[in-house]
C-alpha cells in the first residue's frame, strides 16, 4: 500500500464512511442509499462477520398472539436489571418493519403454508417470535441477500482487505480513519476524511481462547473508540453461549439455541439432565444461567452433551443442516449421539456507549451491532435480539446521517505514533486468549480479574503493532470493569460476590483513562515508563 497517497484530510476523501460488512454495517448502507457511502472491510464481503454465523434468527413479535410489549418484557427481565426499558420497547415496536425491510432485500425467511412468516422459540422467550430460514441458516441467508443488494447499489463502494487501525481526531470530533492493508506490516498506512464514520466492527469474542465468533471479532472497533476518547458501557457483560461444539476447531461450531427450543436436552456423561435442578425452565433458561450449568458439569468432570435423539432423531439433519454438518464432519452423527457441547465467549453485550439515533460520545462518530451498547441488552442478552438490534440501530443511523448536512473537516487532524500493523505472534495472542478464559471468563473472582488487568495492562504499554495494542485495550477495558463490579449479574458471575447488589442496579459507563486508572490503583506488572502504546 505504499504507493498510495496520503488523502489532505482537506479533500473529504469520503463523506460517510462504515467500517465492517456485517449485518448492521450493510443494512446501514442500503438505508442511506442513495447517498455515496463506503463500506470498508477487512475481510471480503461475506467472510469474518459474526452476522454471517448466526443461526437462530431475528426476534420479532409478528406472530398473532404475541406483541412487541410482550417482546419488550422478556427482553427487560433477562437483562437482569440493567435494561434501558424505553430502548426496549421501541426495539421491539420497530421490528416488524425491520424484517419487512429484510424481506425486500431478498432475505427468504421461511413461512408456514399459509404463507405467514414461520417462527420457532427460544430460551426466555415467552412466545415463538424467532423468524428463521431453514432453521439454523438465518445468518447465511441474510448476510448474502444483503450483499447482493449492495453490489447493486451504485451508490455504495466496498473497499476489501482494509483494516480500521485508528480513528482521526480534532478535539472530541471524528474526522477520519487510519487505514492499513491487511497483512501487510511495514507498509506505509492510508489516512482517509470523513464527515460521518459508522462503527460496525462486530464484537471481542476472539479475545477468547474458546468462541464461536471468527477472527476478526477482536474488539478492533472497540479499541480504536476507546483511544479516541469515546466512552464505553457495560465491557464486563460477556454472554457465553452455553452449547459451543468442542470438536477440537477455533472457533468453535455452534449448536443453536433453537435446538434446544425444539425440545433437546442437556446431559452430563452419566446420561443425566441437570439443568431442570437448577431453573425451573431447564434448557431454555436464560443463557448465562445455562452457561454455568454446563460448566459446572465438565468442571466436576461429568462433561456436558446435548441430546437430540429423541426430540429430533432422524429429523436432525433436515431441520438443522448446518449443525448436522458441524457435528458429522467431526465423526459425530447427531441422531444417533449426543454432542460434547461447553460455554463459549459469544457476544459482548457492552461496547461503546450510543444514544437511541446511534451517536456516540464524539462528535462524527456513530455504532451499530455488537461493537455498540445501546442499553437494549442489559447484564444479558435475550436469545436472537442481537440481529433485531443491528438493523434497527442502523436504520436509526442511517436516518440520522442522511438528514444532516455536513461542514468540511478541518485540514489535518492530531498526529498519531506509527506503529507496525503485524499481528501479534502465536505466544502473544494465545497468552492473552488463555488469559481472558481462565480469569475474565464464565466465572469470576478478585485475584483473577486482578492479575488480568495488570496483565493487560502490561501488554498495551508494550505493544508495538496496532493489532497487538488494540486486542490489550479491550481485553484491559473488559477485565477492569468485571474486577470494579463487586457483585454478580447476568452473564457477569463472581464466584466471591456470588449475589445481585440492588444498589449496584446502575450500567457502567466507563473510559479507556478510567481502565487504566484501575490498572496503577492495582499496581502494574511492569514498571511504567514512556508508553509506547496510542494514548
Amino acid at each position: 500500500m505504499s504507493d498510495q497517497p496520503e488523502f489532505d484530510l482537506a479533500d473529504g476523501a469520503a463523506e460517510v464512511v462504515i467500517v465492517g460488512g456485517g449485518l448492521a454495517g450493510l443494512f446501514c448502507a442500503l438505508k442511506l442509499a442513495p447517498r455515496p457511502v463506503t463500506v470498508i472491510t477487512a475481510a471480503p464481503l461475506g467472510e469474518g462477520a459474526s452476522t454471517a454465523w448466526a443461526q437462530g434468527g431475528i426476534a420479532a413479535a409478528v406472530a398473532e398472539g404475541d406483541s412487541a410489549e410482550s417482546h419488550a418484557a422478556d427482553t427487560i427481565a433477562v437483562g437482569a436489571g440493567l435494561v434501558d426499558e424505553a430502548v426496549a420497547y421501541r426495539l421491539a415496536r420497530e421490528a416488524g418493519a425491520r424484517i419487512h425491510d429484510l424481506l425486500d432485500y431478498g432475505v427468504p425467511f421461511d413461512r408456514d403454508l399459509e404463507g405467514r412468516l414461520a417462527v420457532s422459540r427460544e430460551a426466555a422467550h415467552s412466545a415463538r417470535r424467532i423468524v428463521h430460514v431453514r432453521g439454523d441458516m438465518a445468518g447465511q441467508a441474510i448476510i448474502t441477500a444483503l450483499i447482493k443488494a449492495v453490489r447493486e447499489t451504485p451508490s455504495i463502494r466496498v473497499l476489501e482487505g482494509y483494516l480500521a487501525e485508528a480513528l482521526l481526531t480534532d478535539g472530541d470530533a471524528v474526522i477520519g480513519l487510519q487505514l492499513r492493508k491487511t497483512g501487510a506490516d511495514i507498509t506505509r498506512p492510508l489516512r482517509v476524511a470523513a464527515r460521518a464514520v459508522v462503527l460496525a466492527t462486530g464484537g471481542i469474542g476472539h479475545l477468547y481462547a474458546v468462541t464461536t465468533n471468527p477472527t476478526e471479532a477482536c474488539g478492533q472497533g472497540l479499541a480504536i473508540a476507546a483511544r479516541a476518547g469515546a466512552v464505553i458501557a457495560d465491557p464486563e457483560f460477556v454472554q457465553f453461549h452455553p452449547t459451543a461444539i468442542m470438536v477440537g476447531r477455533d472457533p468453535a461450531p455452534l449448536a443453536t439455541e433453537a435446538l434446544r427450543g425444539e425440545g433437546c436436552t442437556l446431559i452430563n456423561g452419566a446420561g443425566e439432565r441437570f439443568m431442570p435442578a437448577r431453573h425451573p425452565l431447564a434448557e431454555l433458561a436464560p443463557r448465562d444461567i445455562v452457561a454455568r450449568g454446563v460448566f459446572a458439569e465438565i468442571a466436576a468432570g461429568r462433561g456436558a452433551f446435548l441430546d437430540a435423539r429423541t426430540a429430533l432423531g432422524a429429523r436432525f439433519a433436515e431441520e438443522f443442516p448446518t449443525v448436522y454438518q458441524s457435528c458429522v464432519s467431526a465423526g459425530i452423527d447427531p441422531a444417533q449421539q449426543p454432542i460434547p457441547v461447553a460455554p463459549a465467549a459469544h457476544y459482548h453485550m457492552g461496547g461503546v456507549a450510543v444514544d437511541m439515533q446511534g451517536r456516540t460520545s464524539l462528535r462524527g462518530l456513530w455504532a451499530a451491532g455488537e461493537v455498540s451498547c445501546t442499553g437494549a441488552h442489559g447484564a444479558n442478552r435475550l436469545a436472537s435480539n442481537s440481529l433485531l438490534e443491528a438493523v434497527v440501530y442502523a436504520a436509526r443511523i442511517a436516518e440520522d446521517i442522511g438528514g444532516r448536512e455536513f461542514a468540511a473537516p478541518p485540514r489535518r487532524a492530531e498526529p498519531l505514533p506509527a506503529l507496525r500493523s503485524a499481528p501479534l505472534s502465536a505466544a502473544q495472542e494465545a497468552e492473552l486468549r488463555n488469559t481472558m478464559s481462565a480469569k475474565v471468563g464464565v466465572i469470576r473472582d478478585n485475584d483473577g480479574l486482578a492479575a488480568a488487568v495488570r496483565r493487560f495492562s502490561a501488554m498495551e504499554i508494550a505493544a508495538t503493532s496496532t493489532a497487538q495494542l488494540n486486542m490489550a485495550i479491550t481485553a484491559l477495558l473488559v477485565a477492569a470493569a468485571a474486577w470494579t463490579r463487586r457483585e454478580s449479574r447476568g452473564a457477569h458471575c463472581r464466584s466471591d460476590y456470588p449475589n445481585e447488589n440492588p444498589t449496584l442496579a446502575d450500567r457502567t459507563m466507563t473510559t479507556l483513562a478510567d481502565a487504566r486508572a484501575t490498572a496503577a490503583s492495582l499496581g502494574e506488572a511492569t514498571p511504567r515508563g514512556p508508553r509506547t502504546a496510542l494514548a
